[in-house]
């Protein structure tokens, strides 16, 4: 079995406004569902991806207005890398400035990238590659030349690498492609979320707070596919959790031998069950186990607006 690469990544930030100001406002991706922790209905979950909230796309978030600071480190996904038009890194150096966000260039099997930190600490990385559509959701004054396409991929932060990069090549099919200094990468067949990196230097132990990845989802075609997955993973000797409904997909997860969350999402039914394409991200959307205390949940949660 091969894994057609990452569905989605899912982080612990801070206050809710502040993240959709950076996520919408700066790096100008659409805000395409909001909606609640299913386990915590009285915080949000938000959803951000390109015009439609594409597999590969989607960067999701649990926001904690007072949330404890986490620390990154082994157990985590270290990196969220976005993927941008070949040469519009200009661009982002530039708006990255005018935001004030301080970056650095890097260079790594011989790419560059702009690695930074979003106002609540998260790892980002912003990296210019021909695969990938372009995104057709523009913003201020990001045209689809310049646009973030969706993810990279990642860089995992394993307590045991070499267990870690067994799980990837030999469990979810990942192609081995090389080293470089502490680096070793893999990669899948999909144009997007494709790239998946090893740090094998990172040895702290990472802490669950705001500014740290909770988990990383692997793409599953349907609720089919995601069933042989999960007898694939289960005989590969993995612990994995039952199906979980998740409305805009089904999920399953394990926690590997380096102690990163890992989830299996299906690709369907995807953002548009509950709302039509013009107003993805507009209205709080609730799950029907919640929706009789709609105006409970609406007093709880912080006001915050997307912008336009």
């Amino acid at each position: 079995m091969k894994t057609a690469g990452i569905h989605h990544i899912s982080a612990v930030v801070g206050h809710p406004q502040e993240n959709i100001d950076f996520y919408a406002g700066v790096l100008g991706l659409r805000m395409i569902k909001k909606t609640v922790n299913f386990d915590d209905p009285g915080t949000y979950h938000l959803y951000f991806g390109d015009e439609a909230g594409t597999p590969g796309t989607i960067m999701t978030f649990f926001p904690w207005e007072n949330a404890r600071q986490g620390r990154i480190g082994t157990g985590q996904v270290g990196v969220t890398s976005f993927v941008v038009p070949v040469g519009a890194l200009p661009f982002w150096m530039e708006r990255l400035e005018k935001h004030h966000v301080p970056f650095e260039k890097q260079e790594r099997f011989g790419e560059e990238s702009l690695l930074f930190e979003d106002p609540h600490g998260l790892k980002v990385e912003i990296v210019a590659r021909e695969l990938g559509k372009k995104n057709e959701w523009t913003h201020d004054t990001i045209t689809k030349d310049e646009a973030i396409k969706g993810f990279g991929g990642a860089t995992l932060y394993s307590s045991q690498p070499e267990k870690t990069a067994h799980l990837l090549e030999h469990v979810l099919g990942m192609e081995r492609v090389g080293e470089e200094g502490s680096i070793i990468r893999f990669r899948t067949p999909s144009d997007l979320g494709n790239m998946v990196d090893i740090d094998t230097s990172v040895t702290t132990r990472g802490l669950m707070g705001a500014g740290t990845v909770h988990h990383i989802a692997w793409r599953a075609e349907d609720d089919e596919n995601q069933l042989d997955w999960k007898s694939h993973v289960e005989q590969n000797g993995y612990g994995v959790t039952p199906v979980q409904d998740r409305n805009y997909f089904n999920a399953i997860y394990f926690r590997e031998h380096g102690e990163i969350l890992f989830e299996i999402a299906t690709d369907p039914p995807g953002f548009l069950i509950d709302e039509p394409f013009e107003q993805l991200g507009d209205n709080l959307k609730l799950p029907p186990q919640y929706e009789p205390h709609r105006q409970q949940i609406e007093d709880i949660l912080i006001p915050v607006k997307v912008p336009r």
